[in-house]
């Protein structure tokens, strides 16, 4: 009897046989735990591209505000032609109050409140510039004008619907909106109390409430402090907020005595 058809008819049958049902499980699960490997990967990498986005946008605006606020510090008390122009005459007495002062002696250039609401302080700060000098004002602004020109920069933070901005006020006009996200300005004014060493050193800092008429003729620098709500916030090991503290010198106070 000849058994050769009935081997390859067998061969054949093998050859085609499927997957098992516990081979299809084991696939199944296989797949299901790299697919769910895979959506941890994607959602952690958009968690962690989403947090950088935010201390990127954090960075830009602390960046922003310190720039505004250390340029118009800089100039305070800046007039164009000494020659020609005096600090007294061009930084009369100013009698208003915010955001146009009080400026109760002439030539006096920063000003200031002292508060301990969440906002925190304001300071005014003021100088002429000369026609397209390039000195911005604390809006961004320079004079584009065919005369000098003095700017009273009035800055605080103000709340705007549900979002706190640093404002400025610009020679009285309607506060506008600079950065967001700061809840609290915080300034110190750097001054020289001790005259018996002949130097423009600072020896003290004093919050404005602390400041003798006398002091703010003499403010040398001013130490600023921005606190700004933490975009991680709620995250663990992230605080509600975070503080950025830069000093600014006067432009025309600061430096070694000659």
């Amino acid at each position: 009897m000849n058994t050769q058809p009935r081997q390859r008819i067998w061969r054949s049958a093998v050859s085609q046989r499927g997957l098992t049902l516990v081979e299809i499980m084991v696939a199944m699960a296989i797949a299901v735990f790299l697919l769910a490997g895979l959506l941890t990967i994607v959602q952690n990498t958009r968690k962690t591209f989403g947090a950088q986005m935010q201390l990127a946008q954090l960075q830009d605006n602390q960046r922003l505000a310190m720039t505004l606020l250390g340029d118009v510090i800089q100039a305070a008390g800046y007039f164009p032609d000494p020659t020609v122009n005096t600090l007294g005459g061009t930084l009369p007495v100013v009698a208003s109050a915010y955001p146009l002062g009080p400026f109760p002696t002439a030539g006096q250039s920063i000003t200031g409140t002292t508060s301990v609401a969440l906002a925190g302080d304001r300071i005014i700060v003021r100088f002429m510039t000369a026609p397209n000098d390039g000195l911005i004002n604390c809006t961004g602004g320079t004079n584009t004008t065919a005369a000098n020109a003095v700017y009273t920069n009035a800055f605080r933070v103000s709340t705007v619907g549900a979002i706190s901005y640093l404002t400025c006020a610009l020679n009285n006009a309607a506060a506008v909106p600079l950065v967001s996200g700061i809840q609290t300005l915080k300034i110190l004014y750097g001054v020289k109390t001790d005259f018996t060493a002949d130097n423009g050193a600072v020896d003290s800092y004093l919050k404005a409430s602390e400041m003798t008429a006398a002091n703010w003729n003499n403010v040398i620098s001013v130490k600023i402090t921005l606190t700004f709500l933490n975009p991680l916030a709620g995250q663990p090991n992230q605080p509600a907020t975070i503080a950025f503290q830069r000093v600014v010198g006067v432009m025309n106070r600061a430096g070694v005595k000659t």
